[in-house]
């Protein structure tokens, strides 16, 4: 995989661009169904000198006590190859281990296996490949608790439930 290639990084920038609107998705009190009035800019260029190292920018602007403005301005440099590896032999064993998972629903008569397109291992991926009628999931957490979430089910054990609402609700 190239940088220099148009599919490359308009693919990257894609899944880049489609992080903010499932953060704006994903909080209704914020951000109003259609409210997509947020400044978000995504820019990728190709810098032939710099090889296999990746030199990335982000910039976040908050505003701050009596109209004030905070820039978080954070650099990264490493080597993209370095990082993929071990993501890689991840994304190999639980392709492997959720191909041989079946399951059955209370009203099938037969074990199914998953879809084809293992949505969950999103985690692993800068575009998670979806279906057209599944939801495409760009945040980290719930993308780790999906995968969490299956093995706890297989092993028969409870999901974890961080809301405690039965010592909430007395």
């Amino acid at each position: 995989m190239c940088i220099r290639d148009r599919s490359t990084w308009a693919s990257k920038e894609k899944s880049k661009k489609s992080c903010i609107e499932d953060i704006l998705s994903s909080n209704q009190i914020l951000y109003k169904d259609g409210d997509t009035n947020i400044d978000h800019t995504v820019v990728i260029k190709y810098v032939p000198t710099a090889g296999d190292t990746k030199k990335a920018m982000d910039e976040y602007i908050s505003e701050i006590f009596m109209g004030g403005h905070h820039t978080l301005t954070i650099y990264n440099v490493c080597e993209d190859s370095l990082l993929a590896a071990p993501i890689i032999l991840d994304l190999v064993l639980l392709t492997e281990l959720f191909e041989r998972i079946e399951y059955k629903t209370d009203q099938a008569a037969e074990f199914k296996r998953f879809d084809p397109v293992l949505s969950m291992l999103g985690y692993l991926m800068k575009a998670p490949q979806t279906r057209d009628e599944s939801p495409l999931i760009n945040s980290l957490v719930r993308q780790k608790s999906s995968i969490e979430n299956m093995f706890k089910i297989c092993a028969g054990l409870p999901l974890e439930d961080n809301l405690l609402l039965e010592y909430r609700a007395k």
